[in-house]
Formats: C-alpha cells, structure tokens, sequence
C-alpha cells in the first residue's frame, strides 16, 4: 500500500550517513558533467551577446537576473534582429513555461524550506537542476536542500555564469556548436537522467506519449509550444494507466522509492513500524 508522502519523510538527520552521503557523492559526480556543458554553452552564449551589441555589464546581468539559457539565447536573437521587448518577453516566457511543471512537482518536497530560500531555489531552477535534485530526494526519500544547492549551483549557475563572462570578454570566434555534435549534450544529458526516474509503466507511458506530443506539436507549431504541450499531454495519459497494470515497483515517496535510488550498500532503513497504532486508522484495502 502507498504511504502519504509527507507522514512517511524521515528526518535528515534519521538518514544513514553513509546513505547521505553517498546520495550527495553520485548528485556531485552527476553534475560534474552538467557542469562542463553548462560552461561550453554559457560561452557561446556570451559569445551570441557581444555580438549582439550587448556590454559585459548587460550579458552578465541577463545571466543572473534571468538565467535561462534557452530562452537567453532565444532573446539575444530577437534583439539582434530588432525585435520589440514586449514581444521579446512573451516569447521567452512562453519558452520557459515548462518551468511552471517542475515547480509542480517540486513544491511537496519543497514545503519545510522557508519562503525566502524557496524563492531563491525558484529563481536558480533548470531542467538540470530539477531532475538532479528530484533524483536527489527520491533516492533519500525525503528532502535535501543543501543537495538543490549543489545541483543548482554547481552544476549550472556557476559554471554558466563565469563561461558568459569569459565569452563575451574574450569576443573571440568558436566554430559552430552543431558542426561539433555540441549541441546535443544538454539534451542527451537529460534522457540520461530522465531514465533513471522511471519507476514503472505509468512514468514510461508518459515520457513516451510526452515525447511524442511535444515532437508534433513542434514540427507544426513551434518547440516552446511543443515542451509544454509534451509535458502537460504526458503526465494525463500516463495517470490513466490503472494501477492493476501500472506495475509500479517503487511508488513516489515511499521507503521502496529510497531503497530503488540507493546505491549498493548505502540504502535508508525505516526499521519496525511503531507499536503504538491507537492514533493511527489502518489504511483501507
């Protein structure tokens, strides 16, 4: 049977260490490669801005203020071909409305951090950093919000931060990222993690008919139509997966889900339910 997600959450500090720490070792050594195509990108970005006409001042300001390399990239373009700003905003907008999915499925874990911090970890947000994170909590079992920290900062805004700066200082000509397959590594990246967040036939259902939505929905719309429409489609059809065949071997946010995303020899082990159960209904069949 499925536990609620928020009764069953161990404390941190109830956490194995070695759990822990080995968690926060494979999030480390997962952003490490996010972290090089981050700076490969965020380059060529900076690159993009200076000759676009924009300052350093300006290309490093749009780089902490609105960081999102997309939609950075998308509005350097519509500045450099003389685009308005209003349409410049709803369209970098509508780029990044994916975001809006995966503060979605972040807010349960998210609800002890304080306001403040949730603004900041909002602010700082990217596909990367979702599906680090997320994979983060899932194979604790619970939140961990110095490891957001590291997937978010580490893997992404650093690095993209300090390659804008070097880019668009340097001014200097690099060939283009798609005659040398760059422009393929953010994407593989995240199929690569996108997998190991699959726990049964209802989350292989919806990357399935998610992906295929959003390629359709692309080739005759637009791509920033076809990501939300892929990720909104996707999660539906696959809730309609009944549970008798959904085959889940590791619901969201129980103990089986820690024990699925641990690492051999390093996993979280709840130990024998409490005897007391007067306050407790038992959980209807």
């Amino acid at each position: 049977m499925r536990r609620n997600l928020r009764q069953d959450l161990p404390a941190l500090s109830d956490i194995p260490a070695a759990t822990l720490e080995g968690s926060r070792r494979r999030l480390i050594s997962d952003s490490i490669g996010i972290g090089v195509s981050a700076a490969g990108f965020g380059f060529v970005y900076g690159l993009s801005a200076r000759e676009a006409g924009f300052s350093v001042v300006e290309a490093m300001a749009m780089s902490t203020i609105v960081f999102a390399g997309a939609a950075q990239f998308a509005a350097v373009g519509y500045v450099a071909s003389g685009l308005a700003w209003p349409g410049i905003i709803l369209l970098t907008a509508l780029l990044n409305a994916r975001h809006l999915l995966y503060s979605a499925a972040l807010s349960p874990w998210l609800r002890e951090v304080r306001f403040g911090r949730r603004a900041i970890m909002a602010h700082i947000l990217t596909d990367e950093a979702f599906a680090l994170s997320i994979a983060h909590f899932r194979r604790l079992g619970r939140t961990d919000e110095r490891g957001y920290w590291i997937a978010a900062l580490g893997a992404t805004f650093i690095p993209w931060n300090l390659a804008t700066l070097a880019g668009v200082a340097l001014g200097a000509q690099i060939p283009d990222p798609a005659r040398l397959g760059i422009d393929v590594i953010f994407p593989a990246a995240m199929v690569g993690l996108a997998v190991g967040l699959i726990t049964g036939r209802r989350e292989l259902v919806a990357a399935i008919v998610g992906a295929g939505v959003a390629v359709v929905v692309a080739l005759l719309s637009s791509p920033s139509i076809g990501i939300v429409a892929g990720g909104v489609i996707g999660p539906i059809v696959g809730l309609l997966v009944p549970a008798a065949v959904a085959h889940e071997t590791a619901p969201l946010g129980t103990f089986e889900s820690a024990t699925r995303y641990s690492m051999p020899g390093a996993r979280h082990d709840p130990g024998p339910p409490a005897s007391d159960t007067t306050d407790h209904p038992a959980d209807p069949p």
